[in-house]
C-alpha cells in the first residue's frame, strides 16, 4: 500500500485528488493539509511514501521547502502539482528533488499516471519537456542549456526577480543578505549573457521548456 499526503490550499484540488484513488487498493490518502505548518506536522508523525504538493503552499517557500523535505525526509517522493506552468519552475523543482512537476491544467489521467510512476520510483516529465531537455545540448545558445547551468539558488533568485521582487524582499524570502542577492544577480547576468536587470527578467520569461 502506497501512502499519500496531499498539501494544497485549494479544497477542490484536495478533493479531486482523493477521488482519483477512492476505490484503490494500492493507495491510501493519509492526510490532506492546506498550509506548510500542517504539512510538516504530518510529515513528522506519519511520513508518507508520496507527497503531492502545491508550489505556492502558504507559510513556506516552495523550492526551499522541497529541498528541506528531501534532506529531512529523504525517502519521500515529491510531486509538484502547481498552478504555475512548467516553463519557469519545472527544472528548478526537479533539481531540488521533485520526482514530477505537473501544471494543474493537465488531464486527470496524466496526474494519475504521474502518481503511479513516481510511486514505483520513477520520474515523470511530459513529452514536450523530455524532448526539450534531450535537445538542449544541441546549441550553447539554447535557452534550456543556459537554464540548466544555473544552481537551484540562482533559479530561486531569478524566479523572484521575474515576479517583481526587490533585493530586500528576495533576501528576506531566502534568508540571505542583500549583498548575497546582488552577487547572485551578477552571476545570472553573466550566465544568461545579458547586460541589465530588464533584459535578465525578459530572458527568464523566454525560458520555455514545455
Amino acid at each position: 500500500m502506497t501512502t499519500v499526503l496531499i498539501a494544497d490550499h485549494h479544497p477542490i484540488t484536495r478533493k479531486g485528488i482523493v477521488s482519483l484513488f477512492r476505490n484503490s487498493e494500492d493507495y491510501e490518502i493519509i492526510g490532506k493539509v492546506s498550509n506548510g505548518n500542517e504539512m510538516y506536522d504530518v510529515l513528522k508523525t506519519n511520513t508518507p511514501d508520496v507527497l503531492i504538493m502545491e508550489l505556492d503552499l502558504p507559510q513556506i517557500n516552495g523550492i526551499m521547502a522541497l529541498r528541506t523535505i528531501k534532506k529531512e525526509f529523504s525517502g519521500i517522493k515529491v510531486i509538484i502539482f502547481s498552478s504555475h506552468p512548467e516553463e519557469m519552475y519545472a527544472l528548478s523543482a526537479i533539481k531540488a528533488g521533485a520526482s514530477a512537476y505537473l501544471a494543474k491544467t493537465v488531464p486527470t489521467k496524466t496526474l494519475k499516471k504521474a502518481i503511479e510512476r513516481v510511486a514505483r520510483g520513477g520520474i515523470y516529465l511530459n513529452d514536450n519537456l523530455t524532448k526539450q531537455l534531450a535537445n538542449g545540448n544541441a546549441s550553447e545558445n539554447n535557452m534550456v542549456v543556459k537554464y540548466k547551468k544555473l544552481s537551484s539558488r540562482e533559479i530561486e533568485v531569478l524566479n523572484l526577480l521575474s515576479s517583481g521582487k526587490r533585493n530586500k524582499d528576495i533576501a528576506s524570502t531566502l534568508s540571505i543578505n542583500e549583498k548575497t542577492v546582488s552577487t547572485y544577480k551578477t552571476r545570472l547576468l553573466k550566465k544568461l549573457k545579458v547586460d541589465n536587470l530588464a533584459d535578465l527578467i525578459h530572458q527568464s520569461r523566454l525560458l520555455h521548456i514545455s
